[in-house]
């Protein structure tokens, strides 16, 4: 629903727009925000970030930028860090001179329903935030088998979620599949939310202003659709999917971390949802940058570690994961402690 301008009679409205960024582990989220970040696009945008898991890994992927990045860990930002993100927001209200626009990052596992509630059950939130559009990036290569998950009684398909609320989809990854595949993945997408604009593309290469200050959040149509939209409700979570996060100092031998991560994907990687890590190698100055989606896994060098201590984040998110396992079989990946890069 698009404002009316000022020939219309009507005041405009003054709040700071809002974008929620959300989708499924591993859809493109943080790729996305990088571009809004080191694009020109004339704003300044105020940045906040919600990692699932125990171990932060997104500061290390995101770009170093002037805008300001918040990050919320530990917990999702649809229930247990959700007095964060009101505390966040009411902080930077006092400094809104400092930016024009804010972009919130959920986590994968998020359901943006109750994100998208604070911003009208919040008096103070509401007078000077305004919600613009809910943007949910779609993986075209894994959203079928997500969709398809078959979960307990009385718990949310998260995927299914965030494309139902979704203003604006953004169909990634197009380039890993074929066109019968699109268009299935169109149709799947079609069924859940009809109205919806879909926007394909390879990388997160979107348009900027096809998705922010877009004005395209319409609490009328969501509440048409859900009446019960701005009724708190409590949701629960798959508790099957878990993350585990592993921190280590030292540096790891290269070839027995490929052997292990090949390995260890090919054979589970039907459960491991994500992974990622920013990792220290031997005989390199530079992270070495680990993302990966199931089976499908890229790894590249990153930022040069400079003064930084020498050490490897690592996080899984997936269903039934064993930790014990995993932390062992990362260990066995260090070299000699301490060894120089």
């Amino acid at each position: 629903m698009s404002p009316q301008n000022d020939s219309d009679g009507v005041v405009p409205d003054s709040r700071v727009p809002v974008t929620v960024l959300t989708g499924f582990l591993g859809s493109g989220k943080t790729t996305l925000l990088n571009r809004v970040l080191t694009e020109r696009h004339g704003m300044k945008i105020a940045v906040i970030e919600n990692e699932f898991g125990e171990v932060g890994i997104d500061d290390a992927l995101v770009v170093d930028a002037e805008e300001e990045i918040f990050e919320m860990n530990n917990g999702c930002i649809c229930c247990t860090v959700r007095g964060d993100l009101i505390r966040i927001l009411g902080a930077l209200m006092r400094r809104r001179d400092k930016f024009d626009h804010i972009l919130i990052e959920t986590t994968g596992l998020a359901d943006p329903a109750p994100v998208a509630q604070t911003f009208f059950m919040d008096d103070e939130i509401a007078s000077q935030l305004r919600l613009d559009a809910i943007v949910t990036l779609v993986d075209a290569a894994h959203i079928r088998q997500h969709l398809d998950e078959e979960k307990p009684e009385g718990v949310e398909n998260e995927a299914v979620e965030q494309i139902a609320f979704a203003d604006r989809i953004v169909l990634n990854k197009t380039d890993l599949v074929d066109e019968p595949t699109v268009a299935e993945v169109i149709a799947r997408i079609r069924a859940i939310n009809t109205p919806v604009e879909i926007i394909p593309t390879e990388q997160a290469q979107v348009d900027l202003a096809a998705i922010l200050d877009v004005h395209a959040f319409d609490l009328d149509r969501v509440l048409d659709n859900d009446p019960s939209f701005l009724t708190e409700t409590d949701h629960q979570h798959d508790l099957s999917v878990t993350s585990v996060g592993i921190d280590l100092a030292g540096v790891l031998n290269q070839d027995k971390l490929n052997e292990w991560l090949g390995q260890l994907l090919r054979d589970k990687g039907a459960d491991i949802f994500r992974s990622k890590g920013v990792l220290a190698v031997e005989g390199s100055t530079r992270q070495y940058v680990f993302q990966g989606v199931h089976m499908l896994f890229v790894g590249e060098l990153g930022r040069e570690w400079g003064d930084a201590p020498r050490r490897s984040r690592m996080i899984f998110i997936g269903r039934n994961l064993d930790r014990t396992e995993l932390e062992a079989g990362f260990a066995a990946c260090v070299a000699t402690a301490g060894a120089a890069a």
